[in-house]
């Protein structure tokens, strides 16, 4: 795939999807994958290989579709990423919430510790996860699962069908995630949320995914948080104040 130097803002009306085959990797980048993934899990023993849909391929599709190609593999192959001179790896599939308060800012959280990216500040949302063999992904799983993500993450739990299509976000490593707009909600009713969530977790004996969560209104608001955050971040940020103005 040909990754983009910059992050891109899709405009999306729709979105269709297409399975596709997965990769075939040599022997060689296998055993270089299964190194990288093994050293990985010494560095963070709460990775898992579970399932995930990897991106092969984006396309638009006019006026203002977007047509995104996937495959069926597990979050191994990610660490091909970390093999200098492989070219097997695929970048991820991912959803992601925008949930605004009544006057326009936006919820965002700090990835937890024992996460695969401790530290990081991020819209609610996660990478895709394949359906079962003989289902096909579409639009309405997308939603389901970002109004998933935005309940465990956050606590706001919002009805899949009242999240509405907004854009898709292409990084600098070609990921794409494709972008819901919850509705508005009052700033205190997202923190009591957040809250509870955190109580019930922490009496479960867990820990949340976003071990903060914060309000951002503008991409000075995100120079004022501690610790990075995802590639995406900052284009959104700026795109929801500009349509504010």
């Amino acid at each position: 795939m040909t990754v983009p130097p910059a992050v891109e803002l899709l405009r999306a009306h729709r979105v269709r999807l297409v399975e596709t085959p997965p990769p075939e990797l040599t022997l060689d980048e296998r055993s270089a994958m299964n190194r990288a993934w093994d050293e990985a899990v010494r560095a963070n023993p709460a990775l898992f290989d579970g399932p995930m849909a990897a991106l092969t391929g984006v396309r638009r599709e006019e006026p203002y579709g977007l047509v995104l190609s996937w495959t069926r593999t597990t979050y191994r192959l990610r660490a091909l990423r970390r093999v200098p001179g492989a070219t097997s790896w695929l970048p991820s599939l991912f959803v992601s919430v925008a949930q605004p308060t009544d006057d326009g800012r936006l919820l965002v959280g700090r990835m937890a510790p024992w996460t695969a990216a401790p530290g990081r500040w991020q819209l609610p949302g996660g990478t895709v996860e394949p359906p079962d063999v003989h289902v096909g992904l579409d639009l309405s799983a997308l939603r389901l699962h970002a109004a998933r993500e935005l309940a465990e993450e956050t606590g706001a739990d919002t009805a899949p069908d009242a999240l509405t299509l907004r854009l898709a976000t292409r990084g600098n490593h070609g990921s794409v995630g494709v972008l819901f707009l919850a509705p508005p909600r009052p700033a205190s009713v997202l923190h009591e949320r957040y809250a509870a969530l955190v109580a019930m977790e922490t009496a479960q004996g867990g820990d949340p995914e976003f071990d903060r969560i914060a309000l951002v209104g503008s991409p000075g608001d995100l120079a004022a948080l501690d610790g990075p955050h995802v590639d995406y971040l900052e284009p959104v940020v700026r795109h929801f104040a500009e349509a504010r103005a």
